[in-house]
């Protein structure tokens, strides 16, 4: 069983400001209550014991509101004092983890993956890292993924702007410690997507797992909106 998870929450939302401005995206108010808590409520259902925030933009807002423990999680904090992209500001929280392997989610997001298969899927494969994917109508707006024979992901693909169906990265991983430590470097500045994944793609174990759970992006004002009905029935409460 998982038992830590990182949460990125540094990003600066620059979609979102025209709609929300005070305060960072994580937080951003849905039906009255941070997005944020959405997320603890739903790592509490699995058992995740303790939570390391990656926060950067506005990181005081974040303290101020959960300290170091929310619905029984205890929370740690890696403050990116200057931008370190995704990648590095997953190495910088992985820093303040313990455990053999981490799930990462981005704050920004929420993808209903059943995380004890997720790792088991993790376990089965000895995997460096496990990537939950989610099949969209409309992949304009990501990048997808091509998945190879036995879960292996063969590549990355740029977003294109062509409005098609798609096999998307959910932005819900499941990385081993060791292996992340390791071929990182401290304090660079990189993208986990297209510095990691997609460069050692040959060199590590990284496989893709198909999950049709409900998904959704609050980082464009039309998905933050359809969140205010969406979550009204947001079973993990």
């Amino acid at each position: 069983m998982l038992k830590e998870a990182i949460i990125l929450a540094g990003g600066f939302g620059t979609r979102l400001q025209t709609v929300v401005n005070d305060v960072p995206k994580p937080m951003a108010p849905i039906n009255n209550i941070p997005f944020l808590n959405y997320v603890f409520d739903y790592l509490k259902h699995y058992q995740i014991q303790h939570v390391v925030l990656s926060t950067g933009y506005l990181a005081e807002k974040i303290l101020d509101h959960y300290k170091d423990e929310f619905n029984g999680i205890k929370i740690s904090y890696a403050k990116e004092e200057t931008p370190l992209g995704t990648g590095g500001g997953i190495r910088l929280a992985m820093t303040k983890c313990t455990t053999q392997d981490i799930l990462v989610l981005n704050g920004d997001s929420f993808f209903d993956v059943d995380i004890n298969m997720h790792y088991s899927n993790h376990v089965s494969k000895q995997a460096d890292c496990t990537l939950a994917l989610r099949k969209v109508d409309n992949a304009a707006r990501y990048g997808t993924i091509q998945l190879g024979d036995l879960n292996v992901i063969d590549a990355f693909k740029e977003k294109d702007s062509v409005e098609c169906e798609g096999l998307i990265n959910g932005g819900v991983y499941i990385l081993n410690r060791e292996t992340y430590l390791s071929k990182t470097e401290a304090g660079s500045v990189f993208s986990i997507e297209k510095d990691f994944y997609e460069k050692r793609i040959k060199e590590l174990h990284i496989f893709g797992f198909e999950y049709n759970g409900y998904f959704i992006d609050i980082g464009i004002p039309e998905d933050y909106k359809k969140a205010q009905d969406d979550f009204k029935g947001f079973k993990y409460r």
